[in-house]
Parts: C-alpha cells; structure tokens; sequence
C-alpha cells in the first residue's frame, strides 16, 4: 500500500479539496485528517533542526573503557 501526505490549510471551515491525486478513478481510499494547532509548536518540537553544530576535539577517543580488546 502507498501513502500520500499532504499538509494544507482550511480555507473554508468543514471543507478539505485535494487535487491533482495520483489515483484512478474508482479506487478506494481511506482518509485520517490529523489536525494541528500551529505551526509555531512544530517549530518548538525539534529546537536543534537547522542549527550548526561544533564539534569539539573530533579526533579523541571515544568510550576506550568499554572495548574489551583494549583491556
């Protein structure tokens, strides 16, 4: 079975139109809408997505203790 996601906004209240699915006609589909409350606690979920990331001392040695051939 494929999915298909798609985000979109309400423009009229009680009124969902897609358009452009890639189906034929007479097939049968099953339709979850899953609302969301704004896009600013999407944001807030994931407060590292996009930010740079530093790596301090990338060439030390990580866990020696835990590798029993080193012992």
């Amino acid at each position: 079975m494929q999915v298909y996601a798609y985000q979109l906004t309400m423009k009229k209240k009680g009124t969902l139109t897609l358009n452009d699915l890639p189906l034929n006609a007479g097939e049968k589909v099953e339709v979850i809408v899953i609302p969301r409350s704004s896009r600013q606690s999407d944001e807030n979920h994931h407060p590292f997505w996009g930010k740079p990331i530093t790596y301090l001392k990338p060439t030390d040695p990580v866990a020696e203790t835990d590798w029993e051939v080193l012992q």
